[in-house]
């Protein structure tokens, strides 16, 4: 089941993203900041997180929102599947979920931005395995060798 994030859902996710090798202290912080506006500002439609539960325990979660000054391109800020869930077709099903949520809003495109490291090789295919294409790569971007690799698909 996919439901919108509710206060109570915060501590399932933070723990989920403390056990994923691939995401650096740092990371989880920015994601539980999203997290964190979502849940305190619900009026606000820049991050719009979604969880997907399994049996009551949540598993995964996308946050999709509009790029500002866009009048329709969403960004997938995260996606995040529990590291003892992945490869079930969790991650498919959480991507499928943002990209309805975008084609609702009106939105044309859908943008992902990732990292050229190794650790996120998995992840760079994911997309790829999901008809997403790459449209912008900038060398160097988040230190030396680890690139800004930018995905998107076109509605």
């Amino acid at each position: 089941m996919i439901r919108r994030i509710k206060l109570s859902d915060k501590l399932e996710l933070e723990e989920i993203l403390n056990n994923i090798s691939s995401f650096t202290d740092e990371e989880v912080e920015v994601a539980m900041e999203l997290i964190n506006v979502a849940l305190s500002f619900k009026d606000q439609n820049d991050y719009n997180i979604f969880v997907y539960s399994d049996n009551e325990k949540i598993v995964g979660y996308h946050c999709t929102g509009i790029r500002a000054l866009t009048d329709a391109v969403y960004d997938l800020y995260w996606i995040v599947v529990d590291s003892k869930h992945q490869g079930k077709g969790i991650g498919k099903k959480l991507l499928k979920h943002a990209e309805e949520f975008v084609k609702q809003n009106n939105g044309r495109w859908l943008l992902i931005e990732t990292s050229s490291k190794d650790d996120y090789k998995n992840t760079r295919n994911f997309y790829l395995k999901n008809n997403y294409k790459i449209v912008s790569q900038i060398d160097d971007f988040y230190k030396l060798n680890d690139s800004l690799v930018v995905y998107g698909k076109r509605f």
